[in-house]
Formats: structure tokens, C-alpha cells, sequence
């Protein structure tokens, strides 16, 4: 009975220990990666994905040429922030939609010419 408990405990719980059902907040790491990626791209744009039942809020940083990075952040106001600290354009996609080039870099990834 006791290993039985265990295993339902470990059960609940999600990728990287967390509860399944709860969603993981932005973490420094996610900042960080966000910085340099940010700092060593030109024409970086900010797209502000928003918050639903499976995925916390997101940014999309999309590069001049097209290349994306995605990374939890905290709310539409913290990508703001983050945008005006590093003169960087932010939209939000609900009401924008994502960029073309970047459509367009995925393309070209997946036919391995990126």
C-alpha cells in the first residue's frame, strides 16, 4: 500500500516536479535567455502570446531574418518592460497575428536552408 502511494504521488506530479495542472511561471532562466538572445540579434521584435488553460504567458522574440525564440514570461506589462528597457518593439498576437518572415524562417529551417 505504501509504494502504491508513492506512485500516485509521483503520478500527480508534472515535468519538473511540479503538480500536473499547474502552470510553471517565468523563471530568471527564461530572462536570461531572453537577454541574450535579444542582445545578440538585430531588428528583434517582441509578440506577446497570451495566457490560456495549458501554457502560461509567453513572448516570442522574432529576429529581422525571421529566427524566434519563445519563453514563459510573466504578464503582457513584464514584456512591455522588458521591450522598453532594450528598445524593442512589443505586439500582441491575438491582436497582430505573428510576422511573415518568421513563417517564412520556419519554412526554411524545416527544409534545412536556415
Amino acid at each position: 500500500m505504501g509504494e502504491v502511494g508513492l506512485f500516485d504521488s509521483l503520478r500527480r506530479l508534472g515535468k519538473g516536479g511540479q503538480k500536473a495542472g499547474t502552470l510553471r511561471k517565468a523563471s530568471s532562466g527564461d530572462t536570461k535567455h531572453l537577454e541574450e538572445w535579444a542582445g545578440s540579434r538585430q531588428g528583434v521584435e517582441a509578440y506577446v502570446e497570451p495566457r490560456t488553460n495549458v501554457t502560461d504567458t509567453t513572448v516570442v522574440l522574432i529576429a529581422h531574418d525571421g529566427e524566434w525564440t519563445r519563453r514563459r514570461i510573466d504578464s503582457l506589462e513584464a514584456a512591455q518592460q522588458f521591450g522598453h528597457k532594450r528598445s524593442i518593439p512589443v505586439y500582441e498576437v491575438a491582436r497582430v497575428g505573428y510576422p511573415k518572415r518568421m513563417r517564412e524562417y520556419t519554412e526554411r529551417k524545416k527544409r534545412g536552408q536556415a
